[in-house]
């Protein structure tokens, strides 16, 4: 049925599908037959695919990453298609627009998108306030924070503090992105010295809570293994909670479209397919290199039960789905977690 579903979306602009598809979500509960597009299965609450990470009890592995409920508008109802976690975000300070439209683009010959998005949302406490109606409270859920737009890199460490303390008694982890394409420099942050001062500030502000939160750090598919020698002595020097490997990438490599084409799709990030195979790499090389001593959320290309066990064989302890879940449906949850109670 999904199939369906699929075909008539992608009739009309992705945007445009994405607010039609949220729509759904939101009158799903009123709409018996939308129950047979969630793919919900006890599959998806086998007691093997429970896992203790950062602290956190996951009642499967299997997340969805940020970028799809930016405003945590159906975090609720993406949670009943079997999803073990969900992340919100990226959130910002202040509601902004985002970048200029048309910013998002299909590639279905790669099963890949490429958004140019710009943290378009409506800000922290819009998000907040919507997330203190969490329905499922074993559904566990994070907060992806950043930067608004027209904020100086020099003053970022402001922004992502007061989306910390927004957020903080309403997520179970968050997110620092700093590896986003689409906010102008944001990803300088990734350099050493500006990411440190960074991480440790929120460290320091979590560890005077009474219950601080795991902090994990996104980065991008682009660095280099010395950069993300870096981030793995980062991670040590900051002793934040693990890395979320990884976000979209800038690279065009490998797609099944001419020069031309590319060219019209502009400037984004490009996720799904063509970055499964650099997203496994980072994951291994930060397991290997680290020799384990954090935790990894993998993502980045994953549109089979296939793709999700080779993430976890490279050292993923949990994997996020974002245009794999667009382009196969809530069907590819089940798929996986069927795929884990069999490999264990």
């Amino acid at each position: 049925m999904y199939k369906i579903l699929k075909s008539l979306l992608f009739q009309i602009n992705p945007e445009s599908a994405h607010h039609l598809t949220f729509s759904l979500l939101k009158l799903g509960k009123f709409l018996p037959f939308f129950t047979y597009f969630s793919g919900k299965s006890s599959v998806n609450l086998h007691p093997s695919l429970a896992k203790n990470v950062f602290g956190l009890n996951f009642r499967n592995p299997v997340g969805l990453a940020a970028g799809l409920d930016k405003d945590a508008i159906a975090f609720n109802e993406l949670g009943d298609f079997g999803f073990g976690f969900i992340e919100i975000g990226t959130v910002t300070p202040k509601p902004q627009p985002g970048n200029d439209k048309p910013r998002l683009f299909r590639l279905p010959k790669n099963e890949a998108l490429i958004n140019r998005m710009g943290f378009n949302n409506h800000g922290v406490t819009e998000a907040a306030k919507k997330l203190r109606n969490r329905k499922d409270k074993t559904l566990i859920i994070g907060g992806n924070i950043g930067k608004n737009k027209l904020t100086s890199n020099e003053d970022a460490v402001n922004d992502y503090i007061i989306c910390f303390n927004e957020l903080f008694d309403v997520v179970d982890y968050f997110v620092v992105n700093v590896s986003s394409p689409n906010t102008p420099n944001l990803r300088d942050l990734q350099e050493k010295e500006p990411l440190t001062k960074l991480l440790n500030t929120l460290q320091n502000l979590n560890l005077q809570k009474t219950n601080p939160k795991p902090i994990l750090l996104k980065i991008a598919p682009d660095l280099t293994n010395t950069q993300l020698d870096d981030i793995i002595d980062i991670i040590k020097d900051t002793n934040i909670a693990g890395v979320i490997a990884t976000n979209t990438t800038i690279s065009r490599e490998g797609l099944d479209y001419d020069a031309s084409q590319i060219e019209k799709f502009g400037a984004g990030g490009l996720s799904g397919l063509p970055l499964t195979k650099r997203s496994t790499e980072v994951i291994r090389y930060l397991k290997q290199k680290s020799n384990n001593a954090f935790p990894i959320i993998g993502v980045g290309g994953i549109h089979s039960a296939e793709d999700a066990l080779e993430k976890i064989k490279a050292g993923a302890d949990l994997i996020q789905l974002y245009t794999g879940f667009i382009y196969h449906g809530p069907k590819l949850i089940s798929d996986i977690n069927k795929k884990l109670i069999k490999h264990d």
